[in-house]
C-alpha cells in the first residue's frame, strides 16, 4: 500500500552556517519517528551566495527524495516558497524556515490535525517575548491594520510555518499575481484552518535575511495586495475634509462678510486661504502616495514577467 506524501518545502538564502545543524539536529530526528508517512525535501536556494547550493547538493547526491530548486538570483522569501509549492509533489506540504527559529518538532502535531481533516495547520508563534519595544509595537500594529483592512480571519503572529493539504497547494499555484504575501494568500483561498502555537526559537546561526526595510516593505505589500479598503478610508476622508471645509468655508463668509465678524475672529483673507490651502495640498498628496501604490501594483501585475527563473544545470532531482 502506498505512503502518502509530505512535501518540506524550505526556502533557504545564505544558510550554510547553520543549515547542516537544522537538518541533522532537528528534522531529520523528526521525520525519522514519523512511520506512516514518507517525505520529500524541496529546498529552494533563493540566489545564495555563501556556499549554501553547494551543502544542498551534497544531501540531494545521497537521496532523491531530497531535491534542489535553484533561483538564477534572489527573488526573496515569498517568491521561494511559491516556487517550492509548485515542485511540491505531496499529498501536503509543510512550509517552514531554514534558520532553526520554527521548531521541527511541532510536524507531527500538524500531521495529527491534518488527518482530523483540516486543510490549513498554521503555526502561531509567541512573537512578544523575544523582540524590542520596536519589534513588539510593529507586529501589534501591522496585524491590527491587516484585521482594520477586511482580513478579520488574521490571527496575530501567525507565519508561513505550516501545512497544507494538496488541494489548497494546488488552488495556491492557480494565483498570478506577482505582489503576493503567501500567508495572506493562503488565508484568501478559504480553506479550513486550525492554529497551533509554538515558542519562538533562536537562530541558529548568521543573520536573517530580512531586514526592517524588508519587513516594512512586505507590509506595505500586505495592505495593498490583499485589500482596497486603504482605497476607501481616504475616500471616507476625502467626504468628511469636503464637508468640514465647506462648513468652515460658509461660517467664516457669513461671519466676516454678512455679519461684519460679531465674533472678532479678524482672521484676513490670506490666512484663510494659506490654511485652507495647506490642509487640501496635504490631503492630495496623501491620497496621490496610496493611489501610487495600487499603480505600482497594477504595473508589476501587467508586466507579465515570469515568478521566478529556475537555473536548471543547478537544480537537482527536479
Amino acid at each position: 500500500m502506498r505512503k502518502e506524501l509530505i512535501s518540506i518545502v524550505i526556502p533557504a538564502h545564505n544558510e550554510v552556517a547553520g543549515l547542516s545543524s537544522f537538518l541533522e539536529n532537528q528534522l531529520f530526528p523528526v521525520l525519522e519517528k514519523i512511520e506512516n508517512y514518507d517525505f520529500e525535501l524541496v529546498f529552494v536556494d533563493d540566489g545564495s551566495t555563501d556556499g549554501t547550493l553547494d551543502l544542498l547538493y551534497e544531501y540531494a547526491n545521497r537521496s532523491k527524495n531530497f531535491r534542489v530548486v535553484s533561483f538564477s538570483r534572489n527573488f526573496g522569501k515569498e517568491i521561494a516558497l511559491s516556487a517550492g509549492l509548485a515542485y511540491a509533489k505531496g499529498d501536503a506540504a509543510i512550509t517552514i524556515d531554514a534558520d532553526g527559529q520554527q521548531p521541527p518538532k511541532l510536524i507531527p502535531e500538524f500531521i495529527k490535525e491534518w488527518e482530523k481533516g483540516h486543510d490549513v495547520i498554521i503555526g502561531v508563534r509567541d512573537h512578544y517575548t523575544k523582540h524590542g519595544f520596536i519589534a513588539k509595537t510593529g507586529s501589534r500594529l501591522f496585524y491590527w491594520l491587516l484585521r482594520k483592512m477586511g482580513n478579520h480571519d488574521t490571527v496575530a503572529g501567525s507565519t508561513d510555518f505550516r501545512l497544507i493539504s494538496r488541494p489548497v497547494i494546488d488552488e495556491f499555484n492557480k494565483l498570478p499575481e506577482h505582489k503576493r504575501i503567501t500567508r495572506g494568500l493562503i488565508d484568501w483561498l478559504g480553506y479550513d484552518k486550525k492554529y497551533v502555537k509554538y515558542a519562538y526559537g533562536v537562530r541558529l546561526a548568521g543573520k536573517p535575511s530580512y531586514n526592517l526595510g524588508k519587513l516594512f516593505h512586505l507590509a506595505i505589500d500586505s495592505f495593498v495586495s490583499m485589500s482596497t479598503t486603504p482605497l476607501v478610508i481616504f475616500g471616507y476622508i476625502g467626504i468628511i475634509i469636503t464637508i468640514l471645509s465647506g462648513a468652515l468655508g460658509l461660517f467664516c463668509l457669513i461671519n466676516q462678510y454678512i455679519l461684519g465678524d460679531p465674533l472678532h475672529f479678524y482672521w484676513p483673507g490670506t490666512l484663510q486661504m494659506a490654511i485652507l490651502i495647506t490642509f487640501l495640498v496635504g490631503l492630495v498628496l496623501i491620497s496621490q502616495a496610496v493611489t501610487a501604490l495600487y499603480i505600482s501594483s497594477i504595473h508589476a501585475e501587467s508586466l507579465g514577467r515570469p515568478l521566478y527563473i529556475i537555473n536548471k544545470k543547478k537544480s537537482r532531482n527536479l
